[in-house]
């Protein structure tokens, strides 16, 4: 067979393992990926068309490339996975980032959601003060400046009392709760979750400017700013997630409404890990360094600044590596299937060179 027909029949079913490779572990099966009940024996047919290539003399991008795809899943299939650590910090540091990208129209709305109502609320108390008390009652309110108060430097920032390992449980409670509510309340058809968003974006717009407008708001800048990033971003996310869920019961699209709803809930709870995790480590932030008034506010809002940095990079590039080698790889077989098909390409000649060398060796081997 010529090499450009064996590239024709086969390139689909090679395009299909390498894919499976890439999206192992995703929670919804891509067209043209196989089952993985099927992979042992795509696998074992791959090994035999690499035979075939190798025997057949084609040229060398076509074996090199299934040499790769056989190498990678002999390491799939045949060695032991790694330990709980190392796929936890893989998860963290690639797979939920990409799985955040993935979500980036439910994501964009609930920035929306959320974002738009603060900070138009922080401007409207600005212009109106009367408005706070129209959210909150006046003891919240006298809460609230007693707690960022500048003047009176006996208790942390942001609380009345407790001690930091005290708080940090608290805070945990707290972010995790909030962070729940905000995914879960996506079964109700997604308005729960809107509802959610908006309500904490009001609420942080209304305490911002309310403390803005009364000369309080270094106190509370300077509180925020550590933890904001990763506590602000886990909500975001949660509030995609719970949108998410909302869709798949409004718009189910081909499956079936319970099998969207299944698919999107275990999406959705891959994104809690992640969130979970963002919504500790900034408990944690929020109870050992954001209440510590003694840091001079440079260095709180220069510490801030860089951790909006760092977590939006990684929400932003995290795995995109292991991305582009799989869109590598796909343009390569691409590339491959297409310059075999044209005569004068360029894997032309080397496969022209294969069967000059069989021919030279075929009256040797004769009889």
């Amino acid at each position: 067979m010529r090499q450009d027909a064996f590239v024709a029949r086969h390139a689909s079913e090679w395009r299909g393992f390498e894919r499976w490779l890439d999206t192992r572990g995703a929670t919804r099966r891509l067209d043209g990926v196989p089952r993985d009940e099927e992979v042992p024996t795509r696998y074992r047919r791959l090994c035999q068309q690499l035979a075939l290539a190798r025997r057949r003399g084609y040229s060398p991008q076509v074996t090199e490339q299934l040499q790769a795809l056989m190498q990678r899943g002999h390491d799939v299939l045949y060695r032991a996975p790694p330990p709980a650590w190392r796929r936890a910090l893989r998860f963290l540091a690639a797979d939920f980032p990409r799985l955040v990208r993935a979500q980036r129209g439910c994501l964009w709305l609930a920035a929306v959601l959320f974002v738009v109502p603060g900070v138009a609320l922080f401007f409207a108390v600005q212009q109106w003060p009367e408005l706070a008390h129209s959210v909150f009652d006046p003891q919240q309110l006298a809460s609230f400046e007693a707690m960022y108060d500048p003047a009176d430097g006996s208790h942390r920032l942001g609380r009345e009392s407790g001690s930091d390992m005290a708080m940090f449980g608290y805070y945990i409670y707290n972010n995790v709760s909030i962070g729940f509510r905000t995914f879960a309340s996506g079964l109700l058809a997604g308005v729960g979750t809107a509802f959610v968003l908006v309500f904490n974006g009001v609420v942080l717009g209304v305490v911002a400017g309310h403390l803005q407008a009364i000369g309080h708001g270094d106190p509370f800048w300077r509180f925020v700013a550590g933890h904001s990033a990763p506590e602000l971003s886990a909500i975001v996310i949660a509030g995609a997630a719970g949108l998410r869920l909302g869709l798949a019961l409004l718009a189910p699209g081909r499956l079936r409404r319970v099998d969207a709803l299944a698919e999107a809930g275990r999406v959705g709870a891959r994104l809690c890990l992640g969130i979970l995790a963002m919504l500790v480590f900034a408990a944690f932030v929020e109870a050992f360094w954001s209440s510590t008034g003694s840091i001079p506010a440079p260095v709180k809002f220069g510490v801030g600044a860089l951790l909006w940095a760092l977590v939006l990079g990684w929400l932003v590039l995290g795995g995109r590596g292991h991305d582009a080698l799989a869109r590598h790889g796909s343009a390569v077989l691409s590339g491959d299937r297409r310059s075999s098909a044209h005569p004068g390409g360029p894997e032309m000649p080397m496969a022209r060179r294969g069967r000059q060398q069989r021919d030279k060796q075929a009256p040797a081997r004769a009889p």
